[in-house]
């Protein structure tokens, strides 16, 4: 479910000082993009932010929850967003932190989505 249109403003607010904040739907979901790279995703206006390998131990209080996840073909994919602490939703400064972290991570993918050539299709070999 997407981000109702009150909790998307508050998160556009909160989080301008990192840049130009936008949202899309997208899944089902709202992502959360700054300066047009993807740092969290909102559904059912709980707020999740991008994690790697990086960021997992500033992110270890959310370790409790489980991370932003759907389901394909009768198992549970977890994707690498993990639920905010509601908490931080009281506290801007802290907000923003995490939100820092979490857009360093979004750089991070940019840039090695950005070094990996595409794979590409190898055509069929005819028969003579």
């Amino acid at each position: 479910m997407v981000a109702s249109e009150g909790f998307a403003e508050f998160l556009r607010d909160q989080l301008a000082p990192l840049g130009h904040v936008t949202m899309r739907r997208m899944f089902g979901k709202t992502g959360i993009f700054c300066n047009g790279l993807m740092l969290g995703m909102v559904t059912e206006d709980t707020l999740y932010f991008r994690v790697d390998d990086h960021n997992r131990e500033v992110f270890a209080e959310a370790r409790s929850a489980p991370p932003l996840n759907y389901s394909k073909k009768g198992s549970t994919i977890d994707l690498a967003f993990w639920r905010a602490p509601e908490r931080l939703l009281d506290e801007p400064e802290e907000l923003l932190d995490w939100a820092r972290e979490a857009l360093a991570a979004a750089r991070r993918v940019a840039t090695k989505r950005a070094r990996t050539p595409p794979k590409r299709k190898s055509k069929p070999q005819r028969a003579f």
